[in-house]
């Protein structure tokens, strides 16, 4: 049982440190922003109440916004994040829009005008209903302006319940600068718990109606809202029924990639031994994941409207239940619940699937295994990462195909083992990887956090790692795959127009000696033999290290290369 904030008479303040203190009543110890003039009454609540939270300011609003989003996956609870009006805000949106694909909790608070200004196109004025409003059908849950100071605590404590349920995501708060400037007594509310959502009785007999009934049953989890005992809950239920699960693009760390029953990522790059079997699958239960584009190959994998296999779709978010496809069944829950019910449906002693989940953990295996690639084998990096590496280590990446090797390589362990181990923007966000990896270092310093990214993801937020040392991150690794060129693009230009390349070759600097002027060690590395020692190093070092890897641009995927993509195409354009 937790304890309650006092409901006896508060003392006058500044309502900005009222603010700061129902931060604290929601158990938020970290936040992260950049500072503005906006709101110097809630940088003057961080000062007076120093003891119990931080303040990270960092360098551009958009890590600082991706911080906060990381901050969400990583704890469960809303990550929260401070920026000021107008290009503050703006700057941020790529965070809070990380946030709502990826149905992360969290709260962006936005200073704003005085209201005596407002509607005048003052100084960065901006209607953040607008703005980010849910109109937009893609950045924020809700968004509200606090006007009045004793109404605040109220407001946050509204952002918090409504980022947490349902399908969880971000919560905008704006906040006029005169209204934090004055006092008030308001008291602040208790913690926000998300209420849950349990699967109906009735659609638990016809889901497992369905099971007994099935021959090649498959399930597929992702989205948030899970926890431990989830987790745990989830991979009992695969284990009493011997299901193959897979995991939606990702969320891999919310099913042991280590277990039996495990069959892989459901996304981009997919096993094809894995895309086969879905589609031969009779039965898809998809508890969590939403279904969108990336998970289901471009809704190919699960045909919409109307798939080719019985389709059970379990989401905490109403509005996502028969969102694209028309399932067999429906179910309304939490993650938590979900998990819950799952396990306990009585299973029969011996399903009649076994050599199918058999083989898809066997197809599971075999996609580890690669051709050698020289001289740098990215495969073999991912592997001898994990190999040295904690067993609780947080994998961080951004967008961009070298995010290929870290996806089917990496085994990530279950939630229920070592916490969320996986941060990666299902948005596809670029840039992603190393505010993530800095929220991760500050938040967990007990831990390693190794980002992988890109050449071109690497400069989008680069200048965060000033952060992390201004911080005192640690443990900390930065992996940058320097190609040359912007990978993902250049691959999808030699698919549709071989041979003919056009804005996306990079020039780039070097990397070790841009880590070394922000205070890192750092390390370059151009062969297979010389990655271990680098890491190893790293590793022992206690230093933010970053390791700068030569990849020759014609290694385009962990499947093919540039010049077999070309010439396929070529032979497809009939200009072999």
């Amino acid at each position: 049982m937790t304890d309650s904030p006092s409901h006896s008479p508060r003392p006058q303040r500044l309502a900005g440190h009222v603010l700061v203190e129902a931060l604290i009543a929601q158990g938020i110890d970290t936040v992260f922003g950049v500072p503005g003039e906006s709101y110097l009454a809630v940088l003057d609540g961080f000062h007076e109440h120093a003891d119990k939270i931080r303040f990270i300011a960092c360098r551009q609003e958009g890590g600082a916004a991706f911080m906060a989003e990381a901050q969400g996956k990583l704890t469960g609870r809303p990550g929260v994040c401070f920026v000021t009006r107008g290009p503050g805000a703006t700057n941020a949106s790529i965070g809070l829009h990380t946030a709502f694909q990826d149905s992360t909790p969290m709260v962006l608070f936005i200073g704003q005008v005085a209201s005596d200004q407002r509607d005048r196109e003052a100084f960065q004025e901006l209607d953040y209903r607008q703005v980010f409003g849910p109109g937009t059908l893609g950045f924020a849950k809700w968004v509200g302006e606090v006007h009045d100071p004793a109404r605040l605590p109220e407001y946050i404590s509204r952002a918090f319940h409504t980022a947490l349920q349902g399908r969880p995501g971000p919560v905008v708060l704006v906040l006029p600068e005169d209204m934090l400037t004055q006092a008030t007594d308001a008291p602040v509310l208790p913690r926000a718990e998300p209420a849950h959502a349990w699967p109906a009785p009735g659609g638990l007999r016809d889901l497992r109606a369905l099971l007994v009934a099935a021959e090649r049953p498959f399930v597929i989890a992702g989205g948030s809202g899970w926890d431990a005992a989830a987790c745990a809950a989830l991979q009992r239920f695969a284990e009493n029924w011997n299901l193959p699960v897979g995991c939606a693009f990702r969320f891999q760390d919310l099913f042991d990639n280590r277990h039996a029953n495990y069959a892989g990522d459901v996304g981009i790059g997919i096993n094809p031994a894995l895309a086969r079997r879905i589609g031969e699958a009779d039965l898809v239960i998809a508890v969590g994941a939403r279904l969108g584009e990336m998970t289901t190959g471009g809704y190919t994998l699960l045909k919409a409207p109307r798939p080719l296999q019985k389709l059970v779709h379990i989401h905490a978010g109403p509005e996502e239940l028969g969102r694209v496809y028309a399932a067999d069944l429906l179910l309304q829950s939490s993650m938590a619940a979900a998990a819950k019910a799952l396990e306990a449906l009585a299973a029969p002693t011996r399903p009649a699937w076994g050599d199918w989940t058999a083989a898809a953990h066997a197809d599971y295996e075999a996609n580890h295994v690669a051709a050698a690639v020289q001289p740098l084998d990215m495969a073999e990096v991912v592997k001898t990462i994990q190999r040295l590496a904690p067993a609780d280590t947080v994998y961080t990446n951004g967008a961009g195909n070298y995010s290929g090797w870290l996806h089917r390589f990496c085994r990530y362990h279950g939630l229920q083992h070592a916490g969320r181990t996986q941060l990666a923007p299902t948005a596809g966000a670029m840039g992603y990887g190393v505010p993530a990896a800095v929220a991760a270092a500050l938040l967990y310093p007990e831990r390693t956090v190794v980002n992988i990214a890109g050449d071109g993801d690497f400069l989008m937020t680069g200048q965060e790692l000033a952060t992390a040392t201004g911080y005192g991150a640690k443990r900390l690794i930065s992996v940058v795959v320097d190609n040359g060129t912007y990978g993902t693009i250049r691959m999808h230009q030699e698919r549709e127009y071989p041979g003919r390349v056009s804005g996306s070759d990079l020039f780039n600097p070097d990397f070790a000696a841009l880590a070394e002027a922000f205070g890192w060690r750092a390390a370059r590395v151009s062969d297979t033999a010389g990655f271990e020692p680098a890491f190893a190093a790293a590793l022992d070092s206690g230093r933010p290290t970053l390791l700068h890897l030569k990849l020759d641009a014609d290694v385009s995927t962990s499947r093919s290369s540039l010049q077999a993509i070309r010439d396929a195409a070529r032979r497809r354009l009939g200009q072999a």
